[in-house]
């Protein structure tokens, strides 16, 4: 069991939030989209990215962020953004910590940039044209760093 949150904030693209739920069920990751969503949960293309895992998915909706942070008191806070100014392979993992990560076209919302300043990671990227990675993507990279460092034994 790797005993993390996943947060998606203001979520756009529902096939994102459909791999990204597919992925939590298969880390046994719980998932946290914050309102607006940019789609209704019923959305087709949600469904198909889950594919049948759809209803499997440890599946909070919080309508704001100060909700989610009053119902699950994470124990620390890692902020992916292109923003950030360490890398994502600088943290160090704990038991129910929360990856966050802002939407599509946006990213997090602008405050967060400086209220959440010291927090704020990014995943390297040597790459000279590309501005960012696909939400989903993203997703699974932290999110497989987190699993590599709190299950050192592999599993077979």
């Amino acid at each position: 069991m790797l005993p993390l949150h996943i947060v998606l904030v203001r979520p756009e693209i529902p096939h994102n939030t459909g791999a990204i739920g597919r992925l939590c069920v298969g880390l046994d990751c719980t998932l946290h989209l914050i309102r607006p969503l940019g789609f209704h949960l019923d959305a087709p293309h949600l469904k198909r990215a889950g594919m049948d895992y759809w209803e499997h998915v440890k599946l909070t909706i919080h309508d704001s962020w100060e909700d989610f942070l009053a119902q699950v008191k994470p124990p620390h806070l890692f902020f992916l953004s292109t923003r950030g100014e360490k890398s994502l392979y600088s943290c160090t993992f704990s038991p129910n910590d929360a990856l966050i990560f802002g939407n599509e076209s946006a990213g997090l919302p602008e405050p967060f940039y400086e209220y959440y300043r010291h927090d704020l990671f990014k995943i390297p990227m040597p790459g000279e044209y590309a501005r960012s990675i696909n939400l989903a993507n993203a997703v699974s990279i932290a999110a497989y760093e987190a699993f590599r460092q709190l299950n050192p034994q592999p599993l077979l």
